[in-house]
């Protein structure tokens, strides 16, 4: 079954040839890179979760026949992850998002924008180990002041109508902000991927005029949460909705109302002439099982956004506003529970990084050869009962050590 991968991967994306440009830093390698990427890429296909357990299940005839070679050891791929470079995997993954371009896979949602979220993701955190390109914070505890060393990454994903694909991921340095990597990592994606999407969404944090006009300049509008209460434009807002009627719609056990007002010019710092403030306050009836009783439960969003009426519609807004929730459940949460991505593979700041772009990777071909879960679980089942199988044969049929 891997076999089959690789070879429809090779069709797909030429996988070979991507492998053969995957550089790191030895000086007298003895190890090809392109087959530490692949024993890599193996082991995230099939869910294995660690370096020590793909080594474990290293079966000779069929490492043998899979990569051409031994398998390399748990400490040589933890070793070549430090110094392995991450833009031929970024190349990797563009000629991926192309491929699935040709192939109709990600298509714009029903409102015709495609969305680009980006969000900040803590991978790890540790009070006993730390690497020079570790974050460190400061907590109270019951025993004392201890300190705790963290990395965390800016990801971001592009949302289409039945596809979520992971354009990039950037580290935050010490030092700096999470918007400051954020805006490393839009000049790389905007410059990679140039038409892949129309608009930006971020949460609250994004609601900035640097990360705004930064957006603007690359031709693209910005949409992100409005909560700072002593803001101006959230002030004239309010005002404004005071006197105008809701649109409201109705939906399963919901009720929306949503307010829609543009034409603000109370945020001078950033450089769009108008600047648009959306409101949707829903209410969601429950009936609870135990008392049959019918709760409401009332939920208020404000955003903020440079998109015009004409382009995106009230509704196109807050359908865009609530799908920045995929970059947690199509971004982060599957990436950690299905393919293991918070596990510390290495400690170190380059390891992290690639093994997170090769993990999206891998993840955005489970999306493609999986159409559901149960066939995702049959394939993962399949894939890691094989390897066990062949481990299992290759430990009985090894002699006996004579004494």
């Amino acid at each position: 079954m891997l076999q089959r991968i690789f070879k429809y991967l090779g069709k797909l994306i030429d996988l070979p040839g991507h492998l053969a440009a995957m550089q790191d830093h030895r000086r007298a390698p003895r190890i090809p890179t392109a087959a530490v990427v692949k024993s890599i890429l193996v082991m995230m296909l099939t869910r294995l979760g660690s370096f020590n357990a793909l080594e474990e299940s290293a079966a000779a005839r069929l490492w043998q026949k899979l990569l051409g070679r031994k398998l390399p050891s748990a400490d040589t791929l933890g070793r070549v992850c430090q110094t392995l470079e991450a833009d031929p995997i970024r190349r990797m993954i563009h000629a991926k998002y192309s491929r699935l371009k040709r192939l109709k896979a990600l298509d714009p949602p029903s409102h015709g924008l495609m969305v680009a979220v980006v969000d900040g993701h803590e991978t790890h955190a540790t009070r006993h180990r730390c690497c020079s390109d570790c974050l460190k914070r400061t907590l109270k505890t019951k025993q004392g002041t201890v300190t705790e060393y963290y990395h965390r990454l800016v990801h971001i994903l592009l949302v289409g109508k039945d596809l979520c694909f992971h354009l990039d991921a950037e580290p935050i340095r010490p030092g700096e902000d999470e918007v400051a990597a954020a805006l490393r990592l839009l000049d790389r994606v905007c410059a990679a991927f140039p038409r892949a999407f129309d608009l930006v969404a971020g949460d609250a944090l994004y609601a900035r005029a640097d990360f705004f006009n930064a957006v603007l300049a690359k031709g693209k509008h910005a949409l992100a949460v409005l909560k700072d209460e002593q803001r101006d434009l959230l002030k004239d807002a309010r005002a404004l909705w005071e006197t105008m009627p809701p649109t409201v719609r109705e939906a399963d056990h919901v009720t929306i109302e949503m307010w829609d007002a543009e034409g603000f010019t109370t945020w001078p710092q950033c450089t769009a002439p108008t600047l648009r403030v959306v409101r949707s306050r829903e209410t969601t009836r429950i009936k609870r099982q135990l008392t049959k009783q019918v709760e409401e439960k009332v939920s208020d969003w404000t955003w903020v956004t440079t998109a015009p009426k004409a382009q995106a519609s009230t509704r196109a807004v807050v359908t865009m506003g609530h799908g920045r929730w995929s970059v947690e459940n199509q971004g982060f949460n599957e990436l950690v529970n299905r393919q293991d991505a918070d596990h510390v593979y290495k400690h170190d700041g380059n390891a992290i990084l690639v093994l997170w772009l090769l993990t999206s990777f891998c993840y955005a071909n489970h999306q493609l050869l999986c159409s559901s879960a149960r066939s995702y679980a049959a394939f993962v089942s399949a894939s890691v009962l094989a390897l066990r199988a062949a481990n299992t044969a290759v430990m009985v049929t090894r002699p006996r050590a004579v004494r």
